[in-house]
């Protein structure tokens, strides 16, 4: 059974650079969560107390170990060994021997070979649709200008796509790298969050059984754990053909200057800053439900994340008290439990940046309705949070901060409204709520929103795997999952 969720694998320390196989006393072996009965399941995917976070076809690494920790409680739960700078090295040359297996394999079946179970249930979805993908890539054949002749528009694989993905979804992100990669001919090097090695560890364990059991080399998707000095590597490596990062923006930037210092090509998904307008004649049945998911849903910490709520003069009252209402209903626990909407923070320095938050919005001008404080009890949580009366341009409300606060504003019309919700440096996601059809089509148009993401009567969160996922300006302008995506992972010629 496979159950490794987001909040399971947090904080990540650093304990030593000792070659393996590493001594640990035996009584702080035994406290670790994975030795726990009831974590068993662990051990049945293949994690033990001490885990190697390299793998190129064999399990390795010669870096630091590094502890990870459960933000539900605060407790360890396993160590990995991270990649060190030679072992990335060691690895992106046997994927690149790999690749010239896997590009002959790609082009003549047409279909992935690894369609895993994961934590994220789009992973799954996500190889399905790769699958039909894979017969259906082709090039136009066009009219030439010299007789007897034809233009022929040829898409092959670029080679090497590193992925570096983040915390908030450690599976599912990269499944939608991974599978798209393969189908198109590519292979992937893997470095997630050092926050979430374990989940990096165990969904490879996955995928090097599919790749083994089939006679491919597991290189083909290869995992390096590690840091900063490994993004940094696969950053500025000539050998990695396109490097797909989720992060923050700031990080982000750095990413793509080198990059584009060596004419690589780079695929961003960087940070949102999201909001819901709610008119005068929209459903609040609608707008109330949607609004809490948006902002509350994994405690905040989603990309496409509801950080602002634009809500129209007559009924901002209104909307106010009845998400404050809501608010108080939801339900706050265990990860875990499938009745829990809420759960922790991923670490104890997302706790300081929440209420770092909430201080600077009363410093401008807002006022806390609901919540701005860390909730007693064990593990990173904070209640989360409504404010209002700040200034649409506040500059705390065009920061994103990754946690559960919803500032709230009123707007006396569509043209200013449409304008706030464009004025930010981020455009990834944004919804309206309303029955006028031409208000709709305007939001949809050239003067509507300029993010990527354009819904209509439904939250900010979440995507399907059928459509393109990413957003414009200071969120990268990459493209991954469905539609034409498939695209950044090839290279054209005619």
């Amino acid at each position: 059974m496979w159950r490794l969720p987001r909040a399971l694998c947090v904080h990540a320390a650093k304990t030593s650079k000792l070659p393996g196989p590493w001594s640990r006393p035996a009584a702080f072996m035994s406290t670790l969560l994975i030795n726990q009965p009831q974590y068993a399941w662990l051990k049945e995917l293949g994690l033990r107390e001490e885990n190697e976070g390299v793998y190129n076809g064999s399990w390795g690494g010669r870096g630091e170990v590094i502890t990870t920790y459960c933000p539900a409680n605060n407790e360890p739960i396993a160590r990995v060994r991270q990649a060190s700078v030679a072992d990335y090295e060691e690895t992106v040359k046997k994927a690149k021997e790999a690749w010239k297996i896997w590009a002959d394999v790609s082009l003549e079946m047409g279909k992935i070979l690894v369609e895993g179970v994961g934590e994220v249930q789009e992973y799954v979805d996500i190889c399905d649709y790769a699958v039909g993908l894979s017969r259906m890539i082709g090039g136009p054949i066009l009219p030439s200008e010299r007789p007897g002749h034809a233009l022929i528009e040829q898409w092959n694989p670029v080679g090497l796509v590193g992925i570096i993905t983040a915390f908030n979804f450690p599976v599912a992100v990269y499944g939608w790298n991974n599978a798209i990669a393969m189908i198109c001919g590519n292979v992937c090097l893997w470095k997630g969050a050092p926050t979430t090695s374990l989940i990096s560890v165990a969904v490879t364990k996955i995928i090097a059984k599919v790749l083994e059991d089939n006679k491919l080399p597991g290189a083909i998707c290869s995992l390096t754990c590690g840091g900063a000095d490994i993004g940094t590597a696969m950053a500025k490596d000539e050998q990695v053909n396109l490097l797909s990062f989720t992060g923050s923006t700031q990080v982000g930037k750095q990413v793509a200057l080198m990059v584009q210092e060596r004419f690589g090509r780079s695929l961003l998904e960087l940070g949102g800053n999201n909001a819901i307008i709610a008119f005068e004649d929209a459903d609040l049945s609608l707008v109330v439900p949607s609004a809490l998911f948006a902002a509350v849903g994994t405690a905040g910490q989603r990309c496409t994340t509801a950080r602002r709520l634009f809500v129209h003069e007559s009924i901002h009252d209104e909307v106010v008290n009845r998400l404050k209402k809501a608010y108080a209903q939801i339900r706050v626990g265990n990860p875990w439990d499938s009745n829990v909407l809420y759960g922790p923070l991923h670490t104890k320095q997302s706790v300081s940046m929440f209420l770092g938050a909430v201080e600077e919005a009363k410093k401008e001008g807002g006022t806390v309705v609901y919540g701005g404080k860390v909730m007693d009890r064990p593990g990173n949580y904070v209640e989360p949070t409504i404010v209002i009366g700040l200034a649409h341009d506040a500059s705390i409300a065009h920061t994103e901060t990754f946690a559960p606060i919803l500032y709230v504003f009123k707007f006396k019309n569509e043209e200013e409204v449409f304008a706030w919700n464009n004025e930010v440096k981020q455009g990834l996601s944004s919804s309206i709520f309303t029955k006028d059809l031409g208000r709709i089509f305007r939001w949809l148009g050239p003067k509507g929103s300029d993010c990527g993401i354009v819904n209509v009567n439904i939250p900010t969160s979440g995507a399907e795997i059928g459509g393109a996922f990413g957003g414009e300006k200071h969120t990268g302008g990459g493209r991954e999952s469905g539609s034409d995506a498939w695209k950044h992972y090839m290279r054209r010629s005619t």
